[in-house]
């Protein structure tokens, strides 16, 4: 595993809006008493979502205070867990599968797109500030591959035309469809289902 490090520019302070808390408090409820601190993991999550896909430590702090435990502990899960950022990805993060069956599919065209319209580079935010991406493991839509992440949505049955769109899209703010772009339902075959189409008889 790479070593990761935090930003080097970090805010201050860090708190949970309203509706943040809300959603923690609701969360940290479930667990017995004297078990709070194993929602550790979904309040870096709740906090990674509210300050724009990335984990400050300040935020590693309060949810340390949060949850009563010490900042270390939280320090080494969200270092630990590379589903945590700990630095600015932009509004929109997009994640390219190149596992093998996307990249048999073609990924690397979608790869190509993003050092087109985002950046040449991984991990390296666009000109306007909007997007980064990078290359991931296995995001388990192989069914429809070649496909990728952005944000907490699935785009699958991708091209390099069909990337440009979409990236065109969020960095002009605009929020592009999610789903399969051949108009799949699903993880049905490429040309459709060829078995349990009459549900009359089922």
């Amino acid at each position: 595993m790479s070593l990761r490090r935090p930003a080097k520019d970090q805010p201050e302070s860090f708190e949970f809006n309203s509706s943040s808390l809300e959603t923690a408090n609701s969360i940290v409820a479930k667990y017995p008493e004297g078990k709070q601190q194993s929602a550790v993991m979904a309040l870096l999550y709740i906090a990674q979502r509210q300050n724009n896909n990335w984990i400050p430590l300040a935020a590693m702090k309060y949810i340390a205070k949060f949850l009563g435990m010490p900042y270390i502990k939280v320090y080494e899960v969200a270092t630990f867990y590379t589903m945590y950022n700990l630095s600015p990805v932009g509004k929109y993060f997009v994640q390219v599968c190149t596992t093998t069956p996307c990249m048999i599919r073609g990924a690397n065209k979608l790869v190509e797109a993003c050092k087109e319209k985002i950046s040449e580079n991984e991990n390296e935010l666009s000109t306007n500030k909007s997007c980064s991406w990078m290359e991931v493991e296995c995001l388990g839509a192989c069914v429809n591959a070649p496909m990728m992440q952005i944000n907490d949505d699935y785009f699958e049955d991708l091209d390099k035309e069909i990337t440009l769109e979409i990236l065109d899209k969020i960095l002009n703010g605009e929020t592009p469809k999610p789903g399969s772009y051949r108009g799949r339902v699903n993880n049905e075959p490429k040309n459709n289902r060829k078995t349990l189409v009459d549900f009359k008889n089922a």
